[in-house]
């Protein structure tokens, strides 16, 4: 009987997932590379599934404002998670938060691999990893950098590189990637981390400078910026993701079409030369291999979360 049902649920998925939209939960505002992503991926999504792909951005509180509705919505294939980094780091960060990441969202598969640059102005005297870190062992606690939220993976890296660079800086954490451009741009922080996602254009106008890749190579595509750990920081390997979820208990052949259609959209040819501008290294691998690193991730960055004393009121 199970099999039969299981067999049954696979032949309908294809009429179902043609009988209505999809709404894809997007976890950031819209600018972020996050958005960015999901609306490249968008196109192919509905021309493999047959269906409308409607994105609804939930931003807010590093992801977990998406997560909880996707969390809370019906398991039965209408609405995916269109998620980031915060899907590990949360559950270490809030109290109180009212879901389990691990058991209330199931794993689709992730999209991403997704290293940071540490960027400065154009016109900074600190236009090297060594100026700029001489300059904050200079005024420890003087210079500020900001993030696109407290516990992301830009206030991760920055956090972990003062920690071992032995100073400090003041963290303001913005609502998303997007903002965080805006307050380099208008001088209100002196450096930052960000994925090139959001900063691309800014980079190539020569609005700002990376003086530094978080992920442990080069960046397919920035191969001239050296990383952290080149530079003096062995070890240093700081990178966030993108991926999909959808809502716990939901069928594994609707689980398996929109992975199968992530891949296609991630693997696509025509749009292999957008994700190397933006800095996103295409993994689109599946359930399995995506929660076994979902499992990874968790256990690391849980260290670094406990070893920096980071926390959300």
């Amino acid at each position: 009987m199970a099999r039969r049902r299981a067999l049954l649920i696979a032949l309908a998925a294809p009429a179902f997932a043609q009988a209505r939209s999809i709404r894809m939960i997007v976890s950031f505002p819209p600018g972020g590379s996050t958005d960015v992503v999901a609306r490249l991926i968008t196109p192919t999504l509905e021309r493999v599934l047959g269906t409308t792909v409607v994105i609804e951005n939930r931003g807010g509180a590093n992801g977990a404002i998406g997560a909880a509705a996707a969390a809370q919505a019906a398991p039965d294939g209408g609405t995916f998670l269109l998620d980031a980094g915060g899907s590990v780091t949360n559950q270490h960060l809030m109290r109180g938060l009212g879901f389990d990441y691990a058991t209330a969202l199931a794993p689709v598969t992730q999209l991403t691999l997704l290293p940071s640059v540490l960027l400065v102005a154009r016109d900074s005297p600190h236009n090297t990893l060594e100026r700029l870190l001489a300059h904050l062992r200079a005024h420890p606690g003087h210079a500020s950098y900001g993030s696109s939220g407290i516990g992301t993976g830009a206030h991760l890296s920055a956090a972990l590189l003062m920690r071992r660079a032995g100073t400090t800086a003041q963290h303001i954490p913005y609502r998303g990637g997007a903002q965080q451009m805006t307050a380099m741009l208008a001088g209100e922080t002196l450096f930052c981390f960000s994925t090139l996602a959001v900063p691309a254009p800014l980079l190539a106008e020569g609005r700002l400078i990376a003086i530094a890749a978080s992920s442990a190579e080069r960046i397919p595509g920035y191969e001239t910026v050296p990383t952290v750990a080149e530079q003096g920081f062995a070890g240093f390997d700081m990178v966030d993701f993108h991926h999909i979820s959808a809502p716990a208990g939901t069928p594994a052949p609707l689980i398996a079409r929109m992975a199968g259609a992530a891949a296609q959209a991630m693997h696509s040819a025509e749009l292999a030369g957008r994700f190397q501008l933006l800095g996103l290294v295409p993994r689109a691998e599946g359930p399995a291999a995506f929660a076994r690193f979902l499992a990874d991730q968790r256990v690391r960055l849980a260290e670094v979360i406990r070893a920096e004393g980071i926390g959300l009121d």
